[in-house]
């Protein structure tokens, strides 16, 4: 990314080579010597023809790597929301984000029931490892080694929709930013006293530093989340985070990751969410075809309660509601007002998150994710390569 930057030259290398050199403490030789700016014009070109995004940011990630001692990541799995060492595996779940907004006391997030909802599931998640099939024996060896865990959430898109909250505001970034870093530092918290019990995963001892140092760097972000967030979820963030470093350096940790942001896309159905994953809604309306035939409509049940936050009526919600019915949209519905347009934001349709708002969310929960996040940013058919190039520069 530098050489694209200061449009340097770049080496390609045969991989065994390199790693014969490595060994014989040589040099490696180049065997194609071109302009960085050249592969990544083909890289951009890539994506923007196939929709494969096409690049892994290998340094960072391996400067968040919980085990390096054990080998470096070197891929993810296709969602991409999970990578760590070379055949292993890691189960996951997700909590519903909008069943945590109490509408009984004007939407208030119930610190306390999410707290303990991280710790019921995140320990019944652990309990799995040691009783799961896996398909390789190295596999599994690997898992109940490192006990890799991937607690997550869905339905964030929602819930900032009932909270009257635009998904590309800073202020819906804040949210999420400090949502996630609760969700992570109670998991870890979970985990520390879960090793005080039982012990710490196998792969601790040698890779004690590193742990502690990634612990850190999480813990260290939260200075990065805007003074927007709410301010209990904050201090209860800190709160967490604090347990986790305290009773890591007594204890160890149970589990060498704790959290990911999965795709969700068949648990967010059958738990009736309205959105998956980190996702905003990829339109307040969507048709399904069905496999055995027939068509399936998906109507955005958190309009009206998002509508009544903004201080609409009964009578304004019915027909508001009955104009994205009739029409499929949103704009143009009566008595709506134009500056709450940007709340119903969807990845699709005529009232859409501009692609880099897309990312922007990414980037506000990642550096509270233990591994990554599944999230696909949508692009306008109308989408040039030189997009495609801006993103990836963006997201690096």
């Amino acid at each position: 990314m530098e050489a694209v930057e200061q449009d340097k030259d770049w080496n390609l290398y045969w991989r065994i080579e390199k790693v014969k050199a490595k060994k014989d403490g040589r040099k490696p030789v180049p065997c194609k010597t071109l302009k960085a700016t050249e592969l990544w014009e083909e890289i951009a070109y890539a994506a923007w023809a196939s929709a494969d995004p096409g690049i892994q940011f290998d340094t960072t990630i391996n400067e968040w790597h919980t085990c390096p001692a054990d080998g470096p990541i070197r891929a993810s799995n296709p969602c991409s929301e999970y990578l760590h060492l070379d055949n292993s595996a890691c189960n996951l779940a997700s909590l519903n984000l909008l069943a945590f907004l109490n509408g009984d006391k004007d939407d208030q997030f119930d610190l306390e029931g999410f707290r303990q909802a991280v710790r019921i599931v995140f320990t019944a998640q652990d309990i799995l490892v040691g009783n799961a099939d896996y398909p390789t024996e190295s596999i599994a060896q690997t898992s109940r080694d490192f006990r890799q865990l991937g607690l997550g959430y869905t339905n964030l898109g929602a819930m900032l929709m009932a909270l009257g909250m635009p998904y590309n505001f800073e202020k819906a970034r804040a949210w999420t930013g400090a949502v996630t870093a609760l969700m992570t530092g109670e998991a870890y918290s979970t985990s520390t006293d879960l090793a005080q019990r039982v012990g710490a995963f196998s792969g601790y001892t040698h890779n004690r530093d590193p742990m502690r140092q990634v612990l850190q760097l999480h813990r260290e972000a939260l200075d990065s989340i805007p003074d927007s967030a709410p301010q209990d979820l904050m201090t209860a963030a800190r709160a967490s985070w604090d347990h986790v470093l305290a009773g890591c350096e007594k204890h160890g940790v149970r589990n060498s990751q704790a959290t990911v942001i999965a795709p969700t896309g068949t648990i967010s159905f059958m738990m009736d969410c309205d959105t998956t994953g980190i996702e905003p809604d990829l339109g307040l309306i969507k048709f399904k075809k069905l496999v055995g035939g027939g068509d399936l409509t998906i109507v955005n049940q958190t309009v009206g309660r998002a509508l009544r936050r903004l201080g609409y009526d009964d009578l304004q919600v019915t027909e508001i509601e009955a104009h994205l019915l009739e029409g499929g949209s949103i704009v143009g519905a009566p008595h709506l007002l134009e500056h709450h347009l940007p709340v119903f934001e969807c990845s699709m349709g005529d009232n859409v998150i501009l692609h880099e708002g897309l990312l922007r969310m990414m980037a506000a929960a990642q550096p509270f994710v233990s591994v990554e996040i599944s999230k696909t940013v949508n692009l306008p058919e109308t989408a040039t390569i030189e997009d495609v190039e801006d993103l990836h520069l963006l997201s690096w």
